[in-house]
């Protein structure tokens, strides 16, 4: 894409939606380390592409952490961001996650929930006592899809949408993320890529009403390329 520090590679765009394949390592929008981020990127390349004078409008409808790569929608009207933000708070827009945890969760199968509190300056979250003050609960499913070599390959559903809510869950169940530096640091070497991937996104097309679903694979390389994802 033009003019771009990186290639994005786009999965689908209409005159309301922008889906696209987060790289790695970037932050979804600008943040206090100055580097190049997904959404400013995104409204430049709509800019140049449809020779766009002055600001362009994109909606940031939800976040990855930086680290994480995937598929994310955005919405290039305001009227699709608040329809696309109502799925979002009614959890009506599905996201489901690959992630390559350390051992493997039993059961294969279920439902874990937590409740977590975020502490800002430090930018950590941990799980806590439902009765601590302003803590989040955080829910999800997961299903073990295969083990090889002391790794597990799962695929998570997200039923609530909490900062780092995957990373957290799994480390205080015992099976940090692969390379999760924060969350797994007893297990996981220094500059290992966290194993976690936004797979698919399910919802409402914001004016058609249609359901639609986009998938987004993580890249072949390790731990990865020890499962069979395709």
């Amino acid at each position: 894409m033009s003019r771009q520090v990186m290639p994005i590679k786009i999965l689908y765009e209409d005159n309301h939606l922008l889906v696209v394949e987060k790289p790695v390592n970037i932050p979804t929008q600008a943040d206090a380390s100055g580097d190049p981020d997904l959404l400013s990127l995104l409204k430049e390349d709509l800019k140049i592409r449809y020779q766009k004078p002055g600001n362009v409008y994109l909606g940031l409808v939800h976040r990855l952490d930086r680290p994480v790569g995937g598929s994310m929608v955005f919405a290039k009207t305001s009227k699709a961001a608040s329809r696309l933000s109502e799925q979002v708070r009614t959890r009506s827009l599905g996201k489901v996650y690959l992630a390559v945890v350390h051992g493997t969760p039993q059961p294969r199968e279920a439902r874990l929930e937590h409740y977590l509190t975020k502490d800002r300056a430090a930018n950590m979250v941990q799980a806590v006592n439902p009765s601590t003050k302003d803590a989040k609960q955080a829910i999800l499913k997961y299903q073990v899809l295969e083990t090889e070599k002391g790794y597990s390959l799962v695929q998570v559903q997200l039923l609530t949408g909490r900062s780092h809510q995957i990373r957290v869950q799994f480390a205080e169940a015992g099976h940090p993320l692969f390379g999760d530096q924060k969350y797994g640091s007893r297990v996981n070497q220094p500059g290992q890529q966290i194993a976690l991937w936004s797979s698919e996104i399910r919802l409402s097309h914001p004016t058609k009403k249609e359901e639609m679903v986009f998938h987004s694979h993580p890249p072949d390389s390790f731990p990865w390329n020890l499962f069979s994802l395709n």
